[in-house]
Protein backbone atom coordinates (compact mmCIF):
# COMPACT_ATOMS: atom_id res chain seq x y z
CA UNK A 1 0.00 0.00 0.00
CA UNK A 2 1.49 3.29 -1.09
CA UNK A 3 0.81 6.19 2.02
CA UNK A 4 0.65 9.29 0.23
CA UNK A 5 2.11 12.42 2.13
CA UNK A 6 -1.02 14.87 3.01
CA UNK A 7 -1.31 17.97 0.13
CA UNK A 8 0.32 20.86 2.01
CA UNK A 9 -0.28 24.74 0.89
CA UNK A 10 2.03 26.69 -0.99
CA UNK A 11 3.28 30.40 -0.55
CA UNK A 12 1.06 31.11 -3.64
CA UNK A 13 -1.47 29.89 -1.38
CA UNK A 14 -0.30 32.63 1.57
CA UNK A 15 -0.45 35.00 -1.06
CA UNK A 16 -3.90 34.01 -2.09
CA UNK A 17 -5.47 34.25 1.41
CA UNK A 18 -3.85 38.05 2.37
CA UNK A 19 -5.76 39.10 -0.83
CA UNK A 20 -8.92 37.40 0.33
CA UNK A 21 -8.64 38.98 3.90
CA UNK A 22 -7.36 42.40 2.91
CA UNK A 23 -9.51 44.85 4.76
CA UNK A 24 -11.31 42.41 6.76
CA UNK A 25 -8.11 41.47 9.45
CA UNK A 26 -6.21 43.77 10.58
CA UNK A 27 -2.47 44.67 9.30
CA UNK A 28 -1.21 44.11 13.04
CA UNK A 29 2.15 46.46 13.60
CA UNK A 30 5.71 45.08 14.96
CA UNK A 31 6.93 46.66 18.20
CA UNK A 32 10.05 47.31 20.09
CA UNK A 33 10.86 47.31 23.72
CA UNK A 34 14.62 49.34 24.59
CA UNK A 35 14.19 47.77 27.94
CA UNK A 36 13.40 43.84 26.83
CA UNK A 37 16.75 44.05 24.28
CA UNK A 38 19.02 45.07 26.65
CA UNK A 39 17.86 42.22 28.87
CA UNK A 40 18.21 39.66 26.01
CA UNK A 41 21.01 41.24 24.33
CA UNK A 42 19.56 41.44 21.15
CA UNK A 43 16.50 42.86 19.35
CA UNK A 44 13.02 41.69 19.69
CA UNK A 45 9.94 42.99 17.52
CA UNK A 46 6.81 41.87 18.23
CA UNK A 47 3.72 40.77 16.07
CA UNK A 48 1.30 41.53 18.24
CA UNK A 49 -2.13 39.29 16.91
CA UNK A 50 -3.52 40.38 20.37
CA UNK A 51 -4.90 43.51 18.56
CA UNK A 52 -6.36 41.53 15.60
CA UNK A 53 -9.99 41.30 15.21
CA UNK A 54 -11.50 38.96 17.79
CA UNK A 55 -8.12 39.19 19.81
CA UNK A 56 -6.12 36.62 18.03
CA UNK A 57 -4.47 35.24 15.09
CA UNK A 58 -7.35 33.21 14.17
CA UNK A 59 -9.99 35.15 12.59
CA UNK A 60 -7.16 35.59 9.74
CA UNK A 61 -7.24 31.35 9.18
CA UNK A 62 -11.43 31.26 9.41
CA UNK A 63 -11.74 33.78 7.11
CA UNK A 64 -9.82 32.73 4.66
CA UNK A 65 -11.49 29.42 5.09
CA UNK A 66 -14.73 30.47 5.44
CA UNK A 67 -14.42 32.85 2.14
CA UNK A 68 -13.63 29.85 0.15
CA UNK A 69 -16.92 28.17 0.82
CA UNK A 70 -19.31 27.62 -2.26
CA UNK A 71 -23.06 29.62 -1.57
CA UNK A 72 -24.25 25.82 -1.54
CA UNK A 73 -21.83 25.11 1.52
CA UNK A 74 -22.56 28.47 3.15
CA UNK A 75 -25.88 27.44 3.10
CA UNK A 76 -25.85 24.22 4.49
CA UNK A 77 -23.66 26.13 7.88
CA UNK A 78 -20.55 25.12 9.42
CA UNK A 79 -19.40 23.61 12.23
CA UNK A 80 -15.91 24.01 14.58
CA UNK A 81 -14.74 22.62 17.69
CA UNK A 82 -12.42 25.13 19.87
CA UNK A 83 -10.42 25.82 22.94
CA UNK A 84 -12.28 29.70 22.36
CA UNK A 85 -9.65 31.70 19.40
CA UNK A 86 -10.49 29.97 16.86
CA UNK A 87 -14.46 29.79 17.96
CA UNK A 88 -14.25 33.47 18.21
CA UNK A 89 -12.48 34.13 14.72
CA UNK A 90 -15.31 31.34 13.02
CA UNK A 91 -17.65 33.23 14.74
CA UNK A 92 -16.73 36.67 13.67
CA UNK A 93 -16.11 35.72 9.81
CA UNK A 94 -19.67 33.20 9.97
CA UNK A 95 -21.65 36.31 11.09
CA UNK A 96 -19.95 38.67 8.07
CA UNK A 97 -21.01 35.96 5.87
CA UNK A 98 -24.31 35.65 7.12
CA UNK A 99 -23.68 31.79 7.92
CA UNK A 100 -25.30 30.20 10.53
CA UNK A 101 -22.08 28.48 13.19
CA UNK A 102 -22.06 25.68 15.28
CA UNK A 103 -19.39 25.57 17.90
CA UNK A 104 -17.74 22.88 20.18
CA UNK A 105 -16.06 24.58 23.17
CA UNK A 106 -14.54 22.96 26.11
CA UNK A 107 -16.81 23.06 29.49
CA UNK A 108 -13.25 24.91 31.07
CA UNK A 109 -13.01 27.74 28.42
CA UNK A 110 -12.34 31.10 29.83
CA UNK A 111 -15.53 32.64 30.38
CA UNK A 112 -14.68 35.57 28.23
CA UNK A 113 -13.99 32.99 25.25
CA UNK A 114 -17.53 32.12 25.47
CA UNK A 115 -19.45 35.42 26.08
CA UNK A 116 -17.35 36.54 22.62
CA UNK A 117 -19.01 33.39 21.05
CA UNK A 118 -22.25 34.03 22.42
CA UNK A 119 -22.66 37.74 21.18
CA UNK A 120 -21.43 36.75 17.61
CA UNK A 121 -24.24 34.73 17.32
CA UNK A 122 -22.74 31.44 17.26
CA UNK A 123 -24.49 28.34 18.95
CA UNK A 124 -22.32 26.89 21.34
CA UNK A 125 -22.08 23.09 22.88
CA UNK A 126 -19.84 22.16 25.15
CA UNK A 127 -17.09 18.96 26.04
CA UNK A 128 -14.71 17.94 27.82
CA UNK A 129 -11.11 18.42 26.57
CA UNK A 130 -9.38 15.60 28.70
CA UNK A 131 -12.15 13.00 27.94
CA UNK A 132 -14.49 14.09 24.86
CA UNK A 133 -13.45 13.44 21.21
CA UNK A 134 -13.54 16.67 19.56
CA UNK A 135 -14.25 14.85 15.90
CA UNK A 136 -16.89 12.43 17.79
CA UNK A 137 -18.65 15.60 19.22
CA UNK A 138 -19.51 17.41 16.07
CA UNK A 139 -20.00 14.75 14.22
CA UNK A 140 -23.87 14.22 14.29
CA UNK A 141 -23.19 18.27 12.77
CA UNK A 142 -20.90 16.98 9.67
CA UNK A 143 -23.71 13.74 8.77
CA UNK A 144 -26.39 16.55 9.02
CA UNK A 145 -24.00 18.61 5.95
CA UNK A 146 -22.64 21.09 7.97
CA UNK A 147 -18.91 22.28 6.82
CA UNK A 148 -16.37 21.43 9.63
CA UNK A 149 -13.96 24.30 10.32
CA UNK A 150 -11.20 22.84 11.65
CA UNK A 151 -8.55 24.67 14.09
CA UNK A 152 -5.51 23.96 12.50
CA UNK A 153 -4.89 21.17 9.91
CA UNK A 154 -6.30 22.61 6.91
CA UNK A 155 -4.70 24.42 4.30
CA UNK A 156 -6.72 27.56 3.87
CA UNK A 157 -6.83 27.75 7.42
CA UNK A 158 -2.76 27.43 7.47
CA UNK A 159 -2.76 29.85 4.73
CA UNK A 160 -4.83 32.16 6.32
CA UNK A 161 -2.35 32.23 9.70
CA UNK A 162 1.05 32.48 7.25
CA UNK A 163 0.03 35.93 6.69
CA UNK A 164 1.32 37.22 9.55
CA UNK A 165 4.73 35.90 8.64
CA UNK A 166 4.42 38.25 4.83
CA UNK A 167 3.48 41.13 7.48
CA UNK A 168 6.32 40.40 9.50
CA UNK A 169 9.26 39.53 6.45
CA UNK A 170 7.88 42.65 5.09
CA UNK A 171 7.85 45.37 7.92
CA UNK A 172 10.97 43.96 9.45
CA UNK A 173 13.11 45.27 6.30
CA UNK A 174 10.71 48.51 6.20
CA UNK A 175 12.73 49.21 9.77
CA UNK A 176 16.35 47.36 8.46
CA UNK A 177 15.96 44.62 10.54
CA UNK A 178 17.00 41.66 8.95
CA UNK A 179 15.54 38.66 10.55
CA UNK A 180 17.79 36.13 12.08
CA UNK A 181 14.97 33.95 13.81
CA UNK A 182 11.05 33.98 14.23
CA UNK A 183 9.72 32.45 17.22
CA UNK A 184 5.66 31.83 17.58
CA UNK A 185 3.32 29.96 19.85
CA UNK A 186 2.57 26.06 18.91
CA UNK A 187 -0.47 24.04 19.81
CA UNK A 188 -1.32 22.01 17.02
CA UNK A 189 0.53 23.88 14.52
CA UNK A 190 -1.42 25.53 12.22
CA UNK A 191 -0.03 29.35 12.73
CA UNK A 192 3.57 28.28 13.06
CA UNK A 193 3.36 26.42 10.08
CA UNK A 194 1.85 29.25 7.98
CA UNK A 195 4.59 31.32 9.22
CA UNK A 196 7.09 28.84 8.24
CA UNK A 197 5.72 28.69 5.14
CA UNK A 198 5.85 32.51 4.26
CA UNK A 199 9.00 33.33 6.21
CA UNK A 200 10.90 30.41 4.55
CA UNK A 201 10.03 31.21 1.40
CA UNK A 202 11.02 35.23 1.57
CA UNK A 203 13.94 34.25 3.79
CA UNK A 204 15.20 31.02 3.34
CA UNK A 205 18.35 31.56 6.00
CA UNK A 206 15.89 32.85 8.55
CA UNK A 207 15.46 30.41 11.40
CA UNK A 208 11.24 29.41 12.73
CA UNK A 209 11.07 28.32 16.05
CA UNK A 210 8.09 26.86 17.84
CA UNK A 211 7.38 27.35 21.99
CA UNK A 212 4.96 25.46 23.48
CA UNK A 213 3.62 24.75 27.41
CA UNK A 214 5.75 21.88 29.54
CA UNK A 215 3.86 18.65 29.35
CA UNK A 216 2.11 19.91 26.00
CA UNK A 217 4.94 19.61 23.82
CA UNK A 218 4.50 17.54 21.02
CA UNK A 219 5.40 19.16 18.24
CA UNK A 220 9.04 19.56 20.15
CA UNK A 221 8.85 15.42 21.03
CA UNK A 222 7.53 14.98 17.25
CA UNK A 223 10.32 16.58 15.54
CA UNK A 224 12.76 14.78 18.04
CA UNK A 225 11.38 11.58 16.71
CA UNK A 226 10.77 12.57 12.77
CA UNK A 227 7.08 11.65 13.13
CA UNK A 228 3.83 12.53 15.17
CA UNK A 229 3.53 12.30 18.85
CA UNK A 230 0.58 12.52 21.24
CA UNK A 231 1.15 14.29 24.50
CA UNK A 232 0.35 12.04 27.50
CA UNK A 233 -2.93 12.37 29.24
CA UNK A 234 -3.24 13.69 33.00
CA UNK A 235 -1.20 17.32 32.73
CA UNK A 236 -3.03 20.68 32.87
CA UNK A 237 -2.26 23.89 31.69
CA UNK A 238 -2.53 27.69 31.87
CA UNK A 239 -1.81 27.63 28.09
CA UNK A 240 -5.98 27.04 27.27
CA UNK A 241 -5.54 28.41 23.85
CA UNK A 242 -2.79 25.86 22.56
CA UNK A 243 -3.41 22.67 24.51
CA UNK A 244 -3.90 19.81 21.44
CA UNK A 245 -4.08 16.14 21.80
CA UNK A 246 -1.47 15.98 19.05
CA UNK A 247 0.59 17.78 15.85
CA UNK A 248 -2.06 18.08 13.00
CA UNK A 249 -0.87 15.70 9.97
CA UNK A 250 -0.64 18.83 7.26
CA UNK A 251 1.25 21.10 9.97
CA UNK A 252 3.95 18.17 11.10
CA UNK A 253 4.57 17.82 7.23
CA UNK A 254 5.76 21.37 6.76
CA UNK A 255 6.94 21.82 10.64
CA UNK A 256 9.07 19.15 10.15
CA UNK A 257 11.06 20.44 7.07
CA UNK A 258 11.06 24.20 7.90
CA UNK A 259 11.05 24.50 11.87
CA UNK A 260 14.42 24.65 13.29
CA UNK A 261 13.70 23.63 16.75
CA UNK A 262 10.48 23.80 18.95
CA UNK A 263 10.97 24.48 23.22
CA UNK A 264 8.96 23.90 25.59
CA UNK A 265 8.25 26.13 28.83
CA UNK A 266 7.31 26.83 32.14
CA UNK A 267 4.31 28.29 33.58
CA UNK A 268 6.36 30.28 35.57
CA UNK A 269 8.54 31.49 32.78
CA UNK A 270 4.72 32.02 30.62
CA UNK A 271 3.58 34.11 33.63
CA UNK A 272 6.75 35.92 34.02
CA UNK A 273 6.56 36.84 30.41
CA UNK A 274 2.66 38.07 30.84
CA UNK A 275 4.27 40.22 32.48
CA UNK A 276 6.59 41.53 30.37
CA UNK A 277 4.15 42.08 27.85
CA UNK A 278 2.27 44.40 29.99
CA UNK A 279 5.11 46.19 31.41
CA UNK A 280 6.94 47.09 28.54
CA UNK A 281 4.29 46.56 25.42
CA UNK A 282 1.50 47.44 27.54
CA UNK A 283 -0.09 44.68 25.88
CA UNK A 284 -2.61 41.95 27.56
CA UNK A 285 -1.43 38.54 26.29
CA UNK A 286 -3.13 35.30 27.16
CA UNK A 287 -0.68 32.36 28.53
CA UNK A 288 -0.48 30.65 25.25
CA UNK A 289 -0.20 33.37 23.17
CA UNK A 290 3.05 34.45 25.41
CA UNK A 291 5.21 31.49 25.16
CA UNK A 292 6.94 32.32 22.60
CA UNK A 293 8.19 35.25 24.67
CA UNK A 294 8.44 32.72 27.67
CA UNK A 295 11.15 31.07 25.44
CA UNK A 296 12.85 34.18 24.96
CA UNK A 297 12.98 35.54 27.83
CA UNK A 298 14.22 31.96 29.79
CA UNK A 299 17.16 31.98 27.23
CA UNK A 300 16.44 28.46 25.39
CA UNK A 301 16.80 30.41 22.53
CA UNK A 302 19.82 32.16 22.30
CA UNK A 303 19.38 36.36 20.97
CA UNK A 304 23.23 36.92 21.35
CA UNK A 305 23.21 39.97 18.87
CA UNK A 306 20.43 38.84 16.98
CA UNK A 307 17.31 39.98 15.58
CA UNK A 308 14.13 38.00 16.04
CA UNK A 309 10.40 38.72 15.92
CA UNK A 310 8.28 37.18 18.34
CA UNK A 311 4.33 36.51 17.41
CA UNK A 312 2.05 37.47 20.74
CA UNK A 313 -0.88 35.45 19.34
CA UNK A 314 -3.67 36.14 21.21
CA UNK A 315 -5.01 38.49 24.13
CA UNK A 316 -8.38 36.65 25.22
CA UNK A 317 -7.90 35.67 29.25
CA UNK A 318 -10.39 36.38 31.56
CA UNK A 319 -9.36 39.55 33.64
CA UNK A 320 -9.26 37.20 37.52
CA UNK A 321 -6.67 35.03 36.16
CA UNK A 322 -4.61 37.64 34.71
CA UNK A 323 -4.17 39.48 37.86
CA UNK A 324 -3.80 36.25 40.00
CA UNK A 325 -1.02 34.83 37.16
CA UNK A 326 0.52 38.68 37.01
CA UNK A 327 0.39 38.97 40.95
CA UNK A 328 2.57 35.91 41.24
CA UNK A 329 4.93 36.14 38.35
Amino acid sequence: MTIHAPAVPTIEDVHAAAARIKGHAIETPLLESPALNDRVGGRVLFKPEVLQRTGSFKFRGAYNKISSLSPEERARGIVAYSSGNHAQGVAAAAKLFGIDAVIAMPIDAPAIKRRNVDAMGATVITFDRFKDDRDAVVKSYVDAGRVLVKPFDDPMIIAGQGTIGLELVAQAADLGAKLDAVVSPCGGGGLISGIALAVKALLPSTEVWAAEPENFDDTRRSLAEGRRVANASGFRSICDAILTPEPGEITFEINRRALSGAVAVSEKDTAAAMRDAASHLKLVVEPGGVVGLAAVGSGQIDLSGRCVAVVLSGGNVDLSVYARLLSEA
